[in-house]
């Protein structure tokens, strides 16, 4: 039986702890080669002393000396360490990694994924800001170089289930799922006073702050249209999403006869990582069967988009030249941090990203042939959404 070597990007967070899980549930099957994370040594400490990787590498210097320090304290050995952006390609090139995890949020990752794809590994991408910031160059490289980029996201993890095998002539749309997040139902005037915590609260899933406030303002759902678009080679009128509160149905393709062909499971990442980590073959998994008699039904209705304006600016960039994209991403990642620093309104995000939007439409498409089109783009936008979220703070409560 061949181990299969795996480097995780964004081990530390609750993507990352799922896939260290699969891999401990399949030893003979898996090795763990090399880990990257951000500030957490502590969490990083005890999956390097479980799995003794070759290979570690922390966002900074502080992070990777507290990590050298909790070593010390455990008496453990240390594998070879490296700090910063170099230490993400590091670990997304390793020479054992025959797959590369890119479990982080954020946009931090591209130039580890374009290593990877460069270095001919086979990506893992739960990462959906990625492919929605630089899609087509992304996709160009993992063309050129003949490599793999297996969706780890639930949604486009069962269309790539749905679609195996399948001729792009024979399928009609693709249907994403989504649960609708906290505030489903809620009316509009409520929606400016929620706080972060209630936005953190999500419904069925476990995710980082970042997609789970995603998630309650439906952006998570819009980048997830335009992943999709650059995953399935598909345009915008052939993309289309549905809530579903219970999160059984992870999403739906239909065919040009009418058939709708979906995928069902429990609602646990532990499921599409090990899909991704053992693609094309299928493993057992030491997760509990779904049980549809006690799912007990499966509710199916449309997005609010009026309440929730992010999807259908989400669409707007799909529908638009590729720049708008990356516009639409940087300032939600804008948005999102002030919302969670009490600076803006959760009302305040799609607002933030519409002015951002328009902003870069009145000033005229820019053309986007490569990676420092892309990067210069993004700078824009950041700097762009900064300024005008200054405007839109909140006032300090008593």
């Amino acid at each position: 039986m061949t181990t299969r070597g795996v480097a995780i990007l964004g081990s530390t967070g609750s993507i990352g702890q799922s896939a260290i899980a699969v891999a401990e549930a399949h030893p003979d099957r898996l090795r763990v080669v090399a880990l990257g994370a951000g500030e957490n040594a502590a969490k990083l400490g005890e999956q390097v002393a479980a799995h003794r990787p070759d290979l570690v590498a922390m966002a900074t210097t502080t992070a990777l000396a507290d990590l050298q320090r909790d070593a010390q304290a455990r008496h453990a050995s240390m594998p070879r360490a490296v700090a910063g952006p170099e230490g993400l390609i590091a670990v997304a090139t390793h020479p054992e990694a025959d797959i590369v995890l890119f479990a982080s949020s954020g946009t931090a990752a591209l130039d580890a994924v374009l290593a990877a794809i460069e270095a001919g590994k086979t990506v893992a991408l739960a990462n959906k800001e990625i492919l929605v910031m630089a899609g087509s160059v992304v996709m160009a490289a993992a063309r050129r170089k003949r490599v793999a980029v297996l969706p780890v996201d639930s949604e486009h993890n069962a269309i790539h289930q749905c679609l195996h095998g399948r001729a792009s002539s024979e399928v009609r749309r693709l249907i994403l799922t989504a649960s609708g997040g906290p505030f489903r139902g809620l009316a509009a005037e409520r929606l400016g006073e929620v706080t972060a915590d209630e936005a953190l609260r999500h419904p069925t899933w476990r995710m980082g702050p970042k997609i789970t406030i995603d998630s309650a303002t439906l952006m998570n759902k819009g980048l997830e249209v335009i992943e999709a678009r650059w995953l399935f080679d598909v345009g915008p009128d052939r993309i289309d999403v549905l809530v579903h509160p219970q999160s059984i149905v992870h999403s739906m393709v239909e065919l040009v006869d009418g058939s709708v062909i979906a995928q069902l499971g429990v609602t646990d990442m532990r499921l599409p990582i090990q899909y991704a980590f053992s693609y094309p073959e299928r493993w057992s998994a030491p997760l509990a069967p779904l049980d549809l008699a006690r799912a007990g039904r499966l509710d199916f209705e449309r997005p609010d988009t009026a309440c929730f304006p992010c999807l259908s600016l989400a669409f707007r960039a799909l529908a638009a030249p590729e720049g708008l994209a990356i516009v639409l991403n940087a300032a939600n990642e804008v948005a999102v941090t002030a919302f969670l620093d009490r600076r803006l309104p959760f009302t305040g995000i799609p607002d933030l990203i519409r002015r951002s939007m328009d902003e870069y439409d009145r000033q005229g498409e820019q053309p986007v042939a490569g990676l420092a089109d892309v990067r210069r783009i993004d700078a824009w936008a950041r700097t762009f959404a900064a300024r005008a979220a200054a405007g839109l703070q909140l006032k300090d409560r008593v």
